[in-house]
This record gives C-alpha cells, structure tokens and sequence, in this order.
C-alpha cells in the first residue's frame, strides 16, 4: 500500500486529500505532510532501536535514534513532561510546582510536568520542544510523536486541557512547517478536537484495554498505532480492530530483542 499523502494549496487555502486519505489542517507554507499508512505493520521501538521485523512498515522511535530506512518513521519527543534525570535542563521556572513551591510529578515515571499555564511558558517550552522536532525532520523522520498530552490529568488540577491544547497547536504549526505529519498521544478524551489542534493521526497506549481504540479510529479516519502491554489488552485489540488498525503488543519498558523483557507480537 502506498503512502497517504496530502497537500496543501497555499493560493487557494484549501486542501486536497490524495488516495482517500485523512484531511489535514493547512500549513503556513504549503508543505506537504504525509500521515502513516492505515492498518500496517507496527513496531514500537522508543527505548532502544533494532532492526524492524518483517512485514513491519511503521516504526516509532526516540528522537535520539535514527529512523529506519525504508519504512514510515514516527519520531518519539517527550513534550509535556522533563525526562527523569533531565529536570536540570529546563529552566527552574517552566518546571509545574505547587502551592508548596514542590515540583509536581508524573507518579509512574517520576517526570516532572512542565508549567503550560502562561502563554509565554508555553512559548518557550515549545522553542525547546521543537529544536528536537528540527532535529526528527534533518534525520529524515516522517512524523513526531509528542508524548504526555495528557499531563494535566496528573497536574493536580494546575493545568487544564485548554492550555494543552494551545501548546500542541504550537508544536502541530512547527511540525507542518518542517514536514512532519504529527500524532495525538493518548488523550481519548481530546479526540473530537484533533482537527482544530492540527493533529494528523493518533499513537494510542491500551486503547483496546480501555476501551478507547473507537474514539481515535473515528477522529483519525483509522490512522491508528496501537500499543498493548498485556497479552489480554492485544487479544481485545486483535477482535474488534485487528483488520483496521495497527497494533502492536511490547513490554511496557519497549526493550530490544536480546533483553529479558522484550516482548512483541501481533494479531
């Protein structure tokens, strides 16, 4: 199956979906974005890169790593929240704290949130957030995977989905601008509004688990990368969407073949 690939007409502020593919904001300067081909090969590599397996098409990987050479690539940039160990890179004052002055944290992955509550901090989060989109487009990468959109969920009610929405706006902008087609990460919840945020298509984490895959199948036209971490989450995702989206089961640390805990399979 061929690419999806849609362009814009900057003369006529208009868009033309080629080979019935998803319809896409506008970009400010006409660049053409492509989306990830529907219900392909999956693989999930953004804690270690390795060679893709066979039959795989799509590939995500961390914006460190390179892309793999002939297939679609989705570059990984951790964009809502500060790498555990990483907090000393951002300035003090774009790291989310409470009333307590406490810096407020992802309680599974101890990442600390950024504060998006000010139109100039979600300014200058986004400056350094797309230094790595840049970095995703000169590899070659073919889209980019803003991961945490939904961090205010765990922001102890000091962000709101309005200000995540106004920011990603600002990295969807910068991603059209350099090429890139760019994802909505989880979120379900944010779905119905992919199209005013500039979302293209969706990568989306036990979906099938929570009953969610529905809600991104419907606002992305099916372009869908569904990641399970347990056998019983890729069973339910293989039943109702294994013919229509691409799924993909990994261990939920995504290791390497060779580790321990490498895990994939698919339907």
């Amino acid at each position: 199956m061929a690419l999806t690939s849609l362009r814009v007409l900057p003369s006529l502020g208009a868009i033309v979906t080629l080979a019935g593919g998803l319809l896409l904001p506008s970009t400010s300067d006409g660049h053409a974005v492509t989306a990830p081909p529907v219900h392909a090969g999956f693989d999930y590599q953004i804690g270690s890169p390795y060679s893709p397996p066979s039959g795989v098409r799509v590939v995500s990987r961390d914006h460190d790593a390179g892309p793999a050479a002939g297939l679609y690539n989705v570059c990984y940039v951790n964009a809502f929240q500060a790498q555990t160990g990483a907090e000393g890179s951002w300035d003090a004052d774009l790291l989310l704290r409470d009333a307590n002055g406490n810096v407020v944290k992802d309680p599974d992955w101890n990442e600390a949130l950024l504060d998006l509550r000010t139109a100039d901090k979600r300014g200058r989060v986004a400056a350094k957030v797309e230094t790595w989109i840049d970095q995703c487009a000169g590899k070659g990468f073919n889209g980019v995977e803003p991961d945490n959109y939904d961090s205010y969920t765990r922001s102890k009610n000091l962000l709101t989905a309005d200000q995540a929405q106004s920011y990603i706006r600002l990295l969807s902008a910068h991603a059209h601008g350099r090429g890139l087609a760019i994802a909505q990460k989880n979120t379900a919840e944010l779905a119905g509004n992919a199209k005013a945020n500039g979302l293209d298509f969706a990568v989306a984490e036990e979906c099938a688990e929570y009953d969610e895959c529905g809600d991104y199948a419907s606002a992305f036209a099916n372009h869908v990368e569904v990641i399970e971490y347990t056998d019983s989450g890729l069973s339910k995702a293989c039943s109702k969407w294994g013919s229509t989206l691409s799924v993909v089961e990994r261990y939920v640390d995504v290791t390497a073949p060779g580790s321990g805990s490498y895990v994939r399979r698919t339907c």
